[in-house]
């Protein structure tokens, strides 16, 4: 087992253990399932639906979908914001194999198995020290300069469709005087 499982017994009263989403019998080995598990373990939802978007493993389809119905969970069962989410704990416990046997040789057989997993998904609210530490950061890079240059952008959508109607109308104008002249 690889990364940290919630230990129930010693939570702490009135904490939120977080919120849960489990796929079960996926037909993944778990440990390929745990490579993914590894690489978004500990960051932010929308951060690790990116990262996840772009790994090219088949068990990275997979835990994208569990991740999104966790946080689906939390945002519709326990009215939480999608954004104040982190990964709290992941892990991928191996299922039921699949026997399978391949003719060999002289009338033997190789076995095949097909492993299965039980992936888990754990989502729970940052806490505000790193909500502030994230906002920080995000602007740090560049988030104010962000919302300024969005803001200049939609000004600029805004001018562009106002001069489209101009154009329209001047255009409508033009085309009204040359049916007048032509009767």
């Amino acid at each position: 087992m690889t990364g940290p499982k919630l230990n129930e017994a010693t939570r702490v009263a009135d904490a939120s253990s977080g919120f849960r989403a489990s796929a079960r019998f996926a037909r993944l080995s778990p440990s390929k399932v745990r490579v993914v598990l590894n690489l978004v373990r500990g960051m932010d939802v929308r951060s690790a639906d990116n990262l996840l978007r772009l790994t090219e493993r088949d068990s990275a389809h997979i835990v994208r979908k569990l991740l999104a119905s966790a946080v689906a969970n939390a945002t519709n069962n326990f009215q939480q914001n999608a954004d104040e989410l982190y990964i709290k704990a992941c892990y991928a416990d191996g299922g039921p194999t699949l026997k399978r046997f391949r003719p060999r040789a002289k009338g033997s057989s190789a076995a095949i198995f097909k492993r299965t997993s039980h992936v888990t998904i754990v989502v729970d609210k940052l806490s505000e020290a790193a909500l502030a530490a994230r906002d920080s950061q995000s602007e740090s890079r560049g988030g104010a300069d962000a919302a300024k240059r969005r803001s200049r952008v939609e000004a600029s959508r805004a001018r562009a469709q106002k001069s489209k109607q101009a154009s329209e109308k001047a255009e409508a104008s033009t085309d009204a005087d040359r049916e007048a002249t032509e009767k």
